[in-house]
């Protein structure tokens, strides 16, 4: 599964301005609703739902909120660079400053868990993260997520 699959240009926030977590979840249901045609109150209720089982904030900075919805037909991510890093309660205490939001139908099963996996992945790999940090531009960021897999082997 590549993240060209998951996100388009349309889908990169290159400065999101949000003062807290609960704010920027916000600010991407609604970003989302734009790109799904689902009720942004859905979504949001969606993330929140899944934030209450623990936070999607995966440490170093990062923070992959997720959730199903049964009206969606495929998977749907949106990449976010926040203006200025957030409290997104994360596993390290760390501020997150960027945050790869996934949605996916309740019958996505495994795609869902690929998809996941996928995100993590990459967003595990310093040098990308750097040049995402590093990028104020939407279609560089786009680029840079959408790379092929290959080129950020170690």
């Amino acid at each position: 599964m590549e993240l060209e699959d998951l996100v388009s240009p349309e889908g990169v926030i290159a400065h999101l301005k949000v003062t807290s977590k609960k704010q920027a979840l916000q600010e991407l249901s609604a970003r989302a609703a734009a790109l799904t045609g689902l009720s942004e109150r859905t979504i949001f209720e969606t993330l929140l739902e899944r934030e209450r089982l623990g936070s999607t904030g995966v440490g170093q900075g990062i923070a992959i909120p997720h959730g199903k919805l049964a009206q969606l037909s495929r998977l749907y991510g949106l990449f976010a660079r926040l203006e200025t890093p957030i409290d997104f309660e994360s596993v390290d205490d760390q501020p997150v400053d960027l945050v790869f939001l996934l949605l996916a139908p309740e019958t996505a099963g495994a795609d869902h868990l690929k998809a996941l996996a996928r995100i993590s992945r990459l967003l595990r790999n310093p040098a990308v993260v750097e040049k995402l940090r590093a990028s104020n531009d939407p279609a560089a960021l786009f680029a840079i997520l959408t790379e092929p897999a290959a080129t950020h082997a170690a």
